[in-house]
This record gives C-alpha cells, structure tokens and sequence, in this order.
C-alpha cells in the first residue's frame, strides 16, 4: 500500500523517528549520556531529543488541520479550538489510564493535552509571534523547571508525571515552533533545505555552548526535567542549570539543542521523499507507524506493562528491536485495512462534532 497522497508522507515518517527514538529510549537500555569519543555511548542520542521531536511534530500536526500556512478563519477556528480542547481531555485521560499501569515509562500524554489546551488561543498568530513565544518559554524554562520540581519534591514516580517529568513550559518551546514550522509551505523545497539549515545549525551552535561551558558529568545522577547543577556550587551551579547540555535537563542549551535536532529531522524526512514516490514507497512500513502515532505509544506502553508482569522488567538491544519490529508489524497490518489507528479513529469520532 502507497502512502495516501492527501499527507505529508515526510512528517509521518519523522513521527516514526520519533516514536522508534522514545521506544528505544525505554526499553533498550541506554546510556545517560552520550560520549562521541565513546561509540557504545551513541544509543543516548534518543534521551530527550525524541520526546522533543515527537512534541515539534504534535505543533506542526495542529497547523496541518487548522489551516496550514492560512490559519482558518474565525469562525471555522472556533471550531477547532473546540474540536482541540476535546482532545486534549482525552489525551489527558488516555495519559491517565497508562499512567495507571504501573510501568518504570514516564507518560508523556498528560503533558501532551495540557500543551494543546495552551496553544488554543494562539491558532490564528503569524509565525513571528508564535517563534516570540516559544523564545519566552526557553527563556522561563530553568525557573519554572526549577519551581515545578521543588512542588514534586515529595511527590512519588507517578506523581511527577503530571508536570515534572516533562515539564509544560519546556515543552510548549517544541510544540510553538512546530505550529511556526507548520505554518510554512513544507511541501517546498525550499522550506525543507532550510529547515534542515536552521535546524543543524542551532543544534551544533547550541550544543558546542554546553560542551564547552557547562560539559556534563555522566557520573552525577540527575532527575528527568530538573536543571541540574552538575555537583557544582555557586556560579558554576547556575552555570550548570542554564547552559547544561544534558538530555531532559530543561536548560537553554538543551532546549535550543533538541528544537535544533528535531527541526533538521523534519526537513530532512520531507526532503527525503516528496516527489519521490519511489522512496516513499521503500520506507512506508516506517511511515505507516508515524501515520498512528498515538496508537503505538499507547501500544507500546501496554507491552511494557505486560512483559514487566510476566518476565519481570525486560531491557536491552533485542528487547528494543523486538518492539520496533512489532511496532512495524501492527502498522503495517492495520494501515492496509484501515486509514487511522484505532485510537485515532476513536479521536476523530469524538471531535466530529464541532465543524
């Protein structure tokens, strides 16, 4: 099966990144941290910089159905501001029931409809605006981060899911710049070499910052959405919240780094295969996972719940590429039946109402 001519075939395929990155994320055992003199170290790119991707792309999904590069009109954005808030309650209570089974995952779909209720007012702003914002949040990322943390500070694992783990304003920085990115003609190329530009460009600027000023120590361990001072003290601790480029560490350095990453990976997914029907073609099964993507996260959260039952917490390469494998598999089988996962069809019928 082809993909549908009616999408983005190169944003699904960065979705499936995104997803593939987070699944390897949790399951494969990874590093903390990467060291590039250090090649077992490389698997640590998916901390962090996937979870960010996968946020980028839920922006520049809002831009494709309110508009693309012409925001609805009034009328026609009412309601999809309502068609918006609706699935941001059903993120928030899917996140909920996954949040319920009990796995070592921090979910990340509480966070996910809280950022869709945030960005309901801002549907109709041009991208200069919306790119203001996002330079606000960065801006506000480490206190907030900080102040954030310091209410969690006796909250349990589950707990912290609903805003320390991934941190709202952290990551409204990511969903604002994909509605900015969204916003754009991405079917041009053009807009996709710069995309790849501007993206490799911020991320190398940003993460030569942190590994010059602020280098990260990988023995000191460190809480998921938490600025970290890295065991340092005075200015070298605020040194260390700001400019740190650890993954999850909400800093300038990392933010600005992470948009950078998944803003060169969209660009070069659409580059890869607009108006190349036939590698498009070659990397559909990839693309028929990132066409359901909340599916799979959802699926894939469920399998961890499983297996931790029945074998105990199972980790490690194969465990992962097993996961990919079936991630694929469930895809492809449903995609050649159906043109929505499940749990998108279920989305869509419950925000069909408001047209």
């Amino acid at each position: 099966m082809a993909p549908s001519g009616g999408r983005l075939v190169g944003v699904d395929l960065a979705r499936a990144l995104a997803l593939a990155g987070m699944v390897v994320a949790h399951v494969g055992a990874v590093p903390q941290t990467v060291a590039w003199s250090d090649p077992s170290t490389w698997s640590a790119v998916v901390n962090g910089r996937s979870s960010a991707l996968f946020a980028l792309l839920a922006g520049v999904s809002v831009a494709l159905v309110t508009g693309r590069t012409r925001p609805f009109a009034p009328t026609a954005m009412a309601a999809a501001r309502i068609r918006l808030v609706v699935r941001a309650v059903l993120l928030v209570a899917l996140g909920v029931l996954l949040v319920a089974l009990g796995t070592s995952v921090a979910v990340i779909l509480p966070t996910y409809g809280a950022l869709f209720l945030l960005v309901v007012p801002v549907l109709r702003c041009p991208r200069s605006v919306l790119l203001s914002f996002a330079a606000g949040a960065v801006t506000l990322s480490v206190p907030v981060a900080l102040a954030t943390a310091a209410l969690f500070a006796h909250a349990d694992a589950a707990t912290a899911q609903f805003g320390r783990t991934y941190p709202v304003l952290t990551f409204l920085e990511f969903l604002l710049v994909g509605l900015a990115v969204g916003r754009s003609d991405l079917p041009a190329r053009r807009t996709q070499v710069l995309l790849v530009v501007t993206g490799t460009a911020l991320a190398v600027a940003a993460y030569t910052v942190g590994a010059v000023v602020a280098p990260v120590d990988p023995a000191v361990a460190v809480v998921t959405g938490v600025p970290s001072a890295g065991g340092a003290t005075g200015p070298s601790a605020v040194v260390q919240e700001w400019l740190s480029p650890r993954a999850h560490s909400s800093s300038v350095v990392d933010v600005l780094g992470s948009t950078g990453v998944a803003v060169a990976v969209l660009g070069a997914c659409l580059l890869l295969t607009e108006r190349r029907a036939r590698l498009a073609r070659i990397v559909w099964p990839a693309v028929a996972v990132g066409s359901m993507p909340l599916s799979v996260y959802a699926l894939h959260i469920v399998a961890i719940a499983v297996l931790a039952h029945t074998l105990g917490p199972t980790e490690g390469p194969a465990v992962a590429a097993s996961f990919l494998l079936g991630a694929v598999l469930v895809a492809v089988l449903w995609r050649h039946r159906f043109r929505r996962g499940p749990l998108e069809m279920l989305l869509a019928a419950a925000t069909a109402g408001p047209r």
